[in-house]
């Protein structure tokens, strides 16, 4: 067992030291801004979960000539007044829009826990199991479709939970402690977004439940960063403690609702035991006559999440309605003319196609595909100045898409069962490792995709930009000898027509 063990640590440390700056996703030169605009009716989109702003009552707050309030801004200053080094540096931190932060977070979570369990010692495998977080092996192996589904409920929550705050916002209509008292100093640029509720204190709460629900053993890291930011919040002069209390309270319901329906949403069953596993194996055989047979050594006897394609969909009513047509068949003219598109690639290596392949890998700790196409998402709306609600939306429905996408994916992958190049093609080698999931379609086409359509309706300046960076993303996996042409064009198609559910919501929920 300790041999194996050694070389599959070999093999990760490999990749941890041959992976991109775009592996490391915090972004130390993203300082507060002044928001593009303050989305004043943001309280009036509609939301994913809730059933509207209102579904979670807040009460009116305190009058700003009250007693009380007067005593919370007293408590606000004296804090100020002994602020520390740390504490500074904490507010610097979290900027005035933690929508990024708290993403790059759950990245840098995603990335942490993204490596393949290993054998025992008999040569069988140990699942990661959440009523056993500590293992071995540790829970969770964030793998693409467990990281599409973290970022997804991440950025609903914080969508809805912001919806809900903007709404009490300018119902109420606080003004920020700074604004009322000029011997406060505001840390951020100032803007006009009333303060109650906190809309910090809702991302905070928000981002840590759902974030602890997701990677458990994270749960004390995930604490101290919440209560930096909440504690970040006050002393930035932009929030009295009645502020946060009262985001607190969305948040938590809001992350309530979100994880009930994660708990239902079919992705415990996802990673199918082996009899399961193999009744879809011989079922794709009787349809098709080919199936996938994983090439790994040593190698696990079930795919990874073989049932993530029956998960819950987010905007798509039925995975079937948008399942890609058939691979070719195996005595094709098509499949023998990709096997020769494949064999030129691979006696023709050049350093250009090895770098894009190396660029798009994202494998073993890493962030994921999704992960890549969130930190552009993050890059983006700093570029652009949005404020948090605006930031929020950006992500809900660009990880919706990806998350749906990934469903619609990992169905075809084991409706169609295809065999990976390597395992059909004599002597063929890969440049990029062996997915151990069947071939059709390309996963990286496939989020990349979805996640290049969201970006560029919401950023129809990048448009040409983003697409051009899916289609790189799809045809690496071809130079990295993972995929068939077919799993790229298809699977890119695939992407983009299940992201377009997503974009026709996001076209009726009042923002644009």
């Amino acid at each position: 067992m300790k041999t194996k063990y050694i070389f599959i640590t070999a093999i990760i440390v490999l990749v941890i030291a041959n992976s991109c700056q775009k592996d490391l996703p915090q972004y130390t030169e993203f300082k507060s801004y002044t928001y593009t605009e303050n989305d004043e009716t943001g309280g009036n989109w509609n939301p994913v979960l809730l059933e509207n702003a209102t579904a979670i009552d807040i009460a009116a707050p305190e009058v700003v000539t009250s007693t009380q309030y007067q005593a919370e801004i007293e408590d606000l200053k004296s804090k100020i007044a002994n602020i520390n080094g740390n504490q500074r540096n904490s507010i610097d931190y979290w900027t005035n829009n933690a929508v990024v932060r708290w993403n790059e977070i759950a990245l840098e979570l995603i990335a942490k826990y993204n490596l393949i369990p290993g054998p025992n010692e008999d040569g069988s495998y140990t699942l990661p199991n959440p009523t056993n977080p500590d293992g071995p092996p540790a829970f969770p192996f964030a793998h693409p479709p467990y990281a599409c589904r973290a970022l997804a409920y991440l950025s609903v929550a914080q969508f809805d939970g912001l919806i809900s705050a903007w709404h009490y916002k300018y119902q109420y209509n606080r003004p920020a402690p700074y604004q009322l008292d000029e011997s406060i100093s505001y840390a951020y640029e100032p803007n006009e977004i009333p303060s109650y509720p906190s809309d910090g204190a809702v991302l905070a709460r928000v981002s840590k439940n759902i974030l602890t629900a997701m990677f458990p053993l994270e749960a004390e890291y995930l604490e101290k960063m919440e209560n930096e930011h909440l504690e970040s919040l006050l002393l930035s002069g932009g929030n009295v403690k009645s502020d946060i209390d009262a985001g607190v309270t969305i948040a938590n319901t809001v992350s309530q609702i979100a994880l009930e329906r994660a708990s239902n949403d079919g992705m415990k069953n996802a990673q199918a035991p082996k009899a399961v596993s193999d009744s879809i194996k011989a079922a794709a055989f009787e349809r098709f006559g080919w199936q996938w047979d994983n090439l790994e050594l040593p190698v696990r006897p079930v795919g990874l999440t073989p049932l993530f394609g029956k998960v819950t969909m987010w905007n798509v009513d039925d995975v079937e309605s948008v399942r890609p047509i058939p691979p070719p068949a195996l005595d094709s003219d098509e499949y023998r003319d990709d096997v020769e598109i494949l064999k030129n690639y691979a006696d023709n290596m050049t350093e250009e196609y090895r770098a894009i392949a190396n660029f798009w890998q994202d494998g073993l700790g890493t962030y994921t595909p999704p992960g890549h196409w969130n930190r552009f998402a993050n890059e983006f709306i700093v570029e652009s100045k949005m404020n948090p609600l605006r930031s929020a939306r950006t992500m809900a429905y660009m990880n919706m898409a990806i998350m749906d996408a990934g469903i619609s994916c990992w169905d075809a992958k084991y409706y169609y069962h295809y065999p990976r190049p390597i395992q059909t093609i004599p002597g063929f080698k890969t440049i990029a490792g062996t997915p151990n999931f069947p071939s059709y379609t390309s996963g990286h086409s496939v989020f990349s995709a979805a996640a290049s359509e969201v970006l560029a309706y919401i950023f129809p300046e990048k448009s040409d930009l983003v697409r051009g960076w899916a289609e790189e993303a799809a045809i690496s996996r071809v130079y990295g000898g993972i995929h068939w042409t077919f799993d790229a064009t298809v699977g890119t198609d695939q992407g983009r027509n299940v992201a377009q559910y997503t974009i026709d919501v996001a076209k009726l929920d009042g923002a644009d």
